[in-house]
């Protein structure tokens, strides 16, 4: 990125919901109004891009042509900024990034381990472009890719393409998208259509939201490419109506690309006709799946059906349908350009390209990140995350959503890619990735997600809408204290019944968290049940709240988060805690270094 010829600096400022959030508009304001204050407001340009992905550093601003990063801006950091940065040509030293373990901030956005890691296909223009502004989408090659197909390809070599690419649809089901279009081409019934799939509904996963707001043509390129591959002219992107700013950026690209000639009749005067609507899903996490979003469209309860007939050959309105998630169609543009080969030559033998991660849980680089399929999960928790905040130990990744599969400390070595992970008991899934330390309790992590689950089945078959309910119900008695020997025998088979009944993908893999924690933990179900004690100190009727004597360091930290006053505590002596005051909230248990209260 260079500075343009009227202005020779640019603010690039985050606009993604987690910055907005946390105040971006409010320090855009602050910069415009302190250029203005010093008659800088034609030598410096502040654009909002899409989400830059490290949200938990945000709001985030990064200045070039340099490429130094600022993290959590605030407004009243704009006098400093454009009096250091912008007048005197120095760097805004307590703005800038610093590992939680490193003596040293980090100036250039280049060098930070986070960014600097990844490799960004789906995530290209993220930050360098204006989401609202189909020019610079334009200026990095935007739409490119459709007109290279619709001047030198059929709808047949687009397929053979993305079939030669090895891509994989990355909504979780990791289906060929070149073998699906193929299927759907075949049938001659009209009208097709194509659906982009963006109602994401895993705990903590971001990755389609931030796709949809910050690089919302990408997503409009790769429907149209679809379309001319299948033969439709009519596409549709589902996408949750708690995501109001996906929702407004994708309605103003579509009209911008409408005004362009992308999007409507004859498409670049080639004769093709493609058009793109939007439908607001109502948030239920069942609608993720294919028949069951197309139920929704059509008005009816969003329900799953029984297959066959695929969506390829009655799908949407019962005509042939194709759909693959936003992150799919984010891929298309650079697979068109670059060939195939290209694309193929990353990742590997299996899983071909880049996959979309929102890392979250513990872990210090909390944010959305993009990586070679093959990828370390090492690699992925401390070279990129920036590891395990406070010096605690990792414990285990649960990878896939709400149900997917933990993998465990020990286990960092495995590949991120299809296959691996499934040998390693968890799986793709959508792409989120929840790590946990060792004051995660794996029993009440799986009784967490058998709760979403629980709430979000569409209730039509048994073994799902009663079977997660038992399990809930015998999670909670476990750790409430009324564990009985057996329980665990119970809920392995109860999970494997299931999964192994139920009629949808999502059913079948629900009991996933208490099959793979019973796996992996097996020692921490033991213990609540038969010790009654939860090791981690998570499950409140599980922890007796009383000092060790001998590991307490007489610090007097947790005397000082106490919120009830329950800790009494005086300088050189070892903490008590009043049982009558105390409230079991563990804000002690969090704040002591010495693991001295149990």
């Amino acid at each position: 990125m260079s500075a343009s010829p009227v202005s020779r600096m640019q603010f690039m400022m985050c606009a993604g919901t987690g910055c907005m959030a946390s105040g971006s508009i409010e320090v855009k304001e602050a910069l415009l109004k302190e250029l203005a204050k010093r008659n800088l407001q034609d030598e410096v340009q502040i654009i909002m891009t899409g989400c830059n992905g490290f949200c938990a550093m945000g709001p985030l601003v990064v200045v070039y042509p340099d490429g130094v990063f600022y993290n959590q801006v605030k407004p009243e950091h704009a006098p400093l900024i454009v009096e250091e940065h912008v007048l005197k040509g120095r760097v805004v030293e307590k703005l800038l990034f610093k590992e939680e373990a490193a003596k040293d901030r980090v100036p250039l956005m280049r060098d930070i381990g986070f960014f600097s890691l990844q490799r960004l296909i789906v995530l290209r223009n993220r930050g360098l472009i204006d989401a609202e502004n189909i020019d610079e989408y334009i200026a990095r090659d935007g739409y490119a890719a459709l007109g290279k197909v619709l001047t030198e390809m059929t709808p047949e070599d687009v397929i053979e393409e993305i079939k030669k690419s090895g891509l994989r649809g990355r909504g979780g089901g990791g289906f060929p998208t070149g073998l699906k279009w193929e299927e759907c081409r075949r049938y001659e019934s009209f009208p097709k259509f194509t659906i982009c799939n963006g109602d994401e509904g895993d705990p903590g996963a971001f990755m389609d939201r931030s796709v949809m707001e910050g690089d919302p043509h990408s997503v409009l390129e790769g429907m149209a490419i679809s379309g001319y591959a299948i033969g439709a002219e009519q596409g549709y992107i589902y996408v949750r109506a708690e995501y109001p700013l996906a929702i407004q950026r994708l309605q103003k690209a579509i009209e911008d690309a409408r005004d362009y000639g992308l999007l409507g009749k004859d498409i670049l005067g080639k004769g093709f006709n493609f058009d793109i609507g939007i439908y607001p899903g109502a948030g239920a996490f069942v609608c993720g799946e294919s028949t069951a979003l197309m139920f929704s469209i059509e008005g009816k309860r969003g329900m799953p059906r029984i297959k066959p007939p695929r969506s390829a050959e009655a799908g949407l309105w019962n005509q042939p349908t194709n759909l693959n998630n936003v992150e799919t169609f984010a891929n298309l543009n650079p697979i068109i350009l670059n060939g195939a080969d290209w694309y193929a030559s990353i990742g590997t033998e299996g899983s071909k390209g880049t996959k979309v991660f929102a890392l979250t849980g513990a872990v210090n680089n909390v944010g959305l990140v993009e990586v070679p399929m093959g990828t370390t999960l090492k690699t992925l928790i401390f070279d990129i995350g920036g590891g395990i905040p406070k010096k605690r130990k990792f414990k285990a990744a649960q990878i896939g959503g709400p149900s997917g599969g933990c993998i465990p400390s020990g286990s960092e070595g495995v590949e991120i890619d299809y296959e691996s992970l499934q040998s390693a008991g968890a799986m793709m899934g959508s792409g989120g990735v929840v790590i946990m330390d060792n004051l995660t309790c794996m029993v009440d992590t799986a009784r967490f997600f058998i709760d979403f689950c629980v709430e979000e089945s569409c209730g039509k078959c048994v073994p799902c809408r009663e079977g997660l309910k038992v399990m809930y119900d015998k999670l909670t008695d476990i750790v409430e204290g009324r564990g009985e020997e057996g329980d665990v025998e119970f809920l392995f088979e109860l999970g494997h019944h299931i999964n192994n009944t139920s009629h949808c993908g999502l059913g079948k893999s629900a009991a996933n968290p208490v099959l793979s924690t019973i796996h992996h933990f097996r020692h921490e179900y033991d213990a609540h049940i038969r010790d009654k004690h939860c090791p981690a100190l998570v499950c409140p009727s599980l922890i007796d709240f009383v000092v060790i004597e001998e590991k307490c360091k007489m610090c007097g930290m947790c005397f000082r988060n106490c919120p009830s006053d329950a800790i009494i505590w005086e300088k050189k002596k070892v903490a008590r805690i009043d049982t009558e005051k105390c409230t079991k909230c563990r804000t002690c248990i969090t704040n002591c270094k010495f693991d001295a209260i149990r």
